[in-house]
């Protein structure tokens, strides 16, 4: 028997179903998401006791699917909310239940935008297993090998050919059916994020807020718990709770947070609110390529903004330790990007994002206007991968810093800007020197003044200012169309 004559068993796959109310389309999307999942998890476990039983084992994503026939009339400048062009434009979906919020709003955008209905349905995409099992406590995909028969003549396993980035990098094609992609991601890709997500932050993505700082340092790690145990005890503060390393939740603001035996590899902290609104810390490490895989994996739980607060180099004599630095621009020697986004591409600093951040150190340093220019500096901030590039000789680098007029160089800031970029995030960066290479200040111990220790303990406020000043900001302003290209998704 040819593997194209092997019976396949699949759960009953209901009609497609047409919505007008986007409540009830995603509904429809987290019952077709859920039958499905449970028939991959019965079968698996029904496998792994007795052994195959002559067939394969497929159940499929489930999809959304729009198609118009005319342009659309819709307010221009909303940079999201509707499709090009006519035609068919459909997505995959995968857990619908932890993107409620998201999916609402972009379908009812849709509805509002086109005036026709989208249809609810089963894909042709089927669900690997390794993502179908991911949330079954009892159960865990073994490895090639180690049991009795060969997984994948069983069961699907990920499909590189629909867990890749071809459309956010814009290099997606119309397949033969002619069908647009509706969302910058397919279900693979963010089940696959999703999984990596919990690997390296030790957190679950339903604990990820809409606001997300990245930091350097593990300072602010220590700031952010002492900040967030401070908005625990006002009940207006609109927190909720905290989440530390290992989905460790607490709401009371004296509770007590064990200390876990292995740190992840990227410690992440949760200040959450009811709905999401809340600010999420990752302290990334040192590397531009932590800073790529954090972005690449968060980018995918569809976040407002994404902002840098980490330590770096100043290059200017007229810098002190402690000064911050405002990024507007940034020369990108870190590479990790370059096949995915060529360095001739210009990341642009976002005017909402900027505002907020200066406003923000205004704020907590009661320094206003031309007085702000004591403690910050805006300008360029470079981006290498070579954490040891001050024992180079110094010609060829110093020589391109200064051409680019950059002030401050660091490992992680033009990444993820440019993944914000690349991803359709809002992005920024606020960064605190913290030594000066180029002026005999090197990071040595017993080199930080009372004034650096300062400035750090209020580095860490700013950025939470910030993300809250623009968690008030709407969302059709925020989402800049700065970051859309010609041929965009609906959805954010």
């Amino acid at each position: 028997m040819t593997p194209q004559q092997i019976p396949v068993l699949t759960p009953d796959v209901p009609a497609p179903r047409s919505y007008t109310n986007a409540a009830e389309a995603v509904g429809r999307l987290i019952e077709l998401y859920e039958t499905a999942i449970a028939f991959l998890c019965d079968q698996f476990r029904h496998t792994l006791a007795h052994g195959p039983e002559g067939h394969r084992v497929r159940a499929f994503y489930p999809e959304i699917r729009i198609t118009t026939t005319s342009f659309a009339q819709i307010d221009s400048r909303l940079s999201y909310g509707h499709v090009a062009e006519p035609g068919v434009h459909a997505a995959t979906i995968t857990r619908p239940d932890l993107f409620r919020n998201y999916l609402t709003q972009q379908i009812k955008l849709l509805l509002d935008n086109h005036n026709v209905p989208v249809t609810i349905r089963a894909s042709e995409t089927p669900i690997p297993v390794h993502f179908a099992v991911s949330s079954e406590t009892d159960l865990t995909v073994p490895q090639e090998g180690a049991t009795a028969f060969t997984l994948r003549d069983i069961f699907d396993v990920p499909d590189l050919s629909t867990t890749n980035d071809d459309i956010v990098n814009g290099m997606h094609a119309h397949d033969e059916n002619s069908v647009g992609p509706l969302a910058p991601f397919t279900a693979q890709r963010i089940d696959y994020s999703l999984a990596r997500l919990s690997h390296y932050t030790a957190t679950a993505p339903e604990h990820f807020q809409n606001h997300v700082l990245f930091t350097n340092y593990q300072f602010y790690v220590t700031e952010f718990e002492a900040y967030a145990r401070e908005v625990l005890a006002d009940p207006n503060s609109g927190y909720s709770s905290f989440v530390s390393t290992g989905n460790v939740e607490i709401i009371a603001p004296d509770a007590p947070i064990p200390t876990v035996d292995k740190q992840p590899q990227m410690p992440t902290y949760h200040l959450k609110r009811p709905d999401g609104s809340g600010i999420t810390l990752v302290n990334i490490g040192v590397g531009p390529s932590n800073a790529k895989t954090a972005t690449d994996h968060i980018a995918v739980l569809r976040p407002h903004a994404w902002v840098m607060v980490g330590h770096c180099a100043g290059l200017r004599n007229s810098q002190s330790l402690g000064d911050f630095v405002l990024a507007h621009a940034y020369l990108r020697e870190d590479h990790v990007l370059d096949d995915d986004l060529p360095v001739w591409v210009p990341i642009p600093a976002l005017a909402e994002v900027q505002i907020a951040l200066e406003q923000a150190v205004a704020d907590v340093t009661d320094l206003k206007g031309y007085d702000l220019k004591r403690v910050m500096r805006t300008g360029t901030v470079a981006t290498i991968d070579n954490r040891n590039w001050e024992l180079r000789e110094h010609t060829g680098p110093v020589q391109r810093l200064s051409q680019s007029r950059a002030i401050a160089l660091d490992m992680e800031s033009a990444t993820i800007a440019a993944n914000g970029y690349r991803f359709r995030v809002p992005y920024g960066t606020l960064l605190c020197v913290s030594d000066k290479p180029l002026h005999g200040e090197l990071k040595l111990p017993g080199m930080a003044s009372d004034f650096y220790k300062t400035q750090v303990a209020r580095h860490l406020m700013i950025g939470i200012r910030a993300m809250e000043t623009l968690r008030e900001m709407p969302l059709e302003r925020l989402h800049s169309r700065k970051l859309r290209s010609f041929d965009e998704t609906a959805f954010l």
